[in-house]
């Protein structure tokens, strides 16, 4: 865990010990959450875990939900949020689960955790994780990583080389050159991970067959009860570093693409990774003209009724691996943190 990390875990525990999270919900607590989870699986004991942040264990899913109830809070479908989101009437707070990319956990971890609760949820699906043609970047980063004693890349805004010998200096050399990579060109990125890749000797589809779910099992799941399938574009591109045409296609393909395969409408969109730097005002009207009922981003935050009007740049708030806590969970409820962190304001849309 990384000095932010541990910042954030303080300020968590100083909430719980000031009763913050709970004197605050007057001002500060929306009319209800849109939780962001993606992996649901056993802990690893593992020293090199840098996308860590993304998983949480059941047992950890199972105290949330309970934790919820026990707060008097109410579990909805995306359906149910969007409806009392716009309902004149004030209704008790609620929170909506989501789980992005369509992972095997979710349904052999996951699901038995949620139907033992009996609350519903939404997955978002990215067909090119279905038919094992998309990539899972960010993992093909850490496994070249792990597998590679020393990194030696060429990239356009110069050389990057590191050790990476022992899991500290494997930690360093992935935080250094994931945000240099994320914050240039898409296709630099997937090139760069690619040389990676090779030089480790990884096959980037075995990776995607082994952590998503295949068509088949999608069909099943998109009949069951309290299951909501959702849109998460074709290939999972940061739309706003692509040009409109190729952002209008991702969003708009990736719905003709799972209503085919299912059978079944598809209403709800969300936007990979989530950011202002990968999906913005364009996008957002990329997704209202698509047709899609809301949309959903990872900006951090509560929904207020004045996302009434923003259905298609909604906030969620992420289930950190790294902060699996009662103290976290209870801060986020609160809305304290987005409170703050937005300086009181509600929207984040532009």
């Amino acid at each position: 865990m990384n000095g932010r990390h541990k910042a954030i875990t303080a300020a968590f525990g100083l909430m719980a010990a000031t009763r913050a999270d709970r004197w605050s919900r007057g001002f500060a607590q929306g009319a209800g959450a849109i939780l962001t989870l993606h992996h649901v699986r056993p802990a690893a004991a593992c020293g090199f875990a840098p996308n860590a942040g993304l998983d949480v264990t059941p047992e950890f899913l199972d105290a949330a939900l309970g934790l919820v109830r026990a707060e008097g809070y109410d579990i909805v479908s995306l359906d149910e949020a969007l409806a009392r989101l716009q309902s004149p009437k004030p209704c008790r707070f609620f929170v909506a689960l989501t789980f992005d990319d369509g992972y095997r956990d979710n349904v052999e971890y996951a699901w038995p955790v949620l139907a033992r609760h009996g609350v519903p949820w939404t997955l978002f699906v990215t067909p090119g994780f279905a038919e094992r043609t998309a990539r899972l970047w960010w993992l093909e980063l850490e496994e070249a990583i792990r597998a590679l004693p020393r990194l030696d890349l060429t990239l356009p805004d110069g050389r990057f080389v590191a050790r990476t010998q022992s899991d500290v200096e494997k930690l360093r050399a992935f935080d250094r050159l994931y945000w240099r990579l994320r914050n240039g060109p898409e296709t630099i990125l997937l090139s760069a991970i690619s040389d990676l890749t090779d030089a480790a000797g990884i096959d980037r589809a075995a990776l995607v067959e082994r952590e998503c779910l295949p068509w088949e099992t999608l069909r099943a799941l998109s009949g069951a009860p309290g299951v909501t399938i959702g849109a998460h574009t074709l290939t999972h591109p940061m739309l706003a570093r692509h040009d409109a045409k190729t952002a209008r296609r991702e969003i708009v393909e990736s719905r003709e693409r799972l209503e085919a395969e299912l059978g079944m409408p598809v209403r709800h969109f969300a936007y990979p990774v989530g950011d202002p730097g990968s999906a913005g005002p364009r996008e957002f009207e990329l997704a209202r003209e698509a047709g899609f009922v809301s949309a959903v981003t990872t900006r951090p935050g509560h929904l207020f009724p004045e996302h009434a009007a923003h259905l298609h740049a909604l906030p969620r708030i992420s289930l950190n691996g790294l902060h699996q806590t009662e103290p976290a969970l209870r801060a986020l409820l609160s809305g304290l943190p987005f409170w703050l962190r937005n300086r009181g304001g509600r929207l984040d849309v532009g």
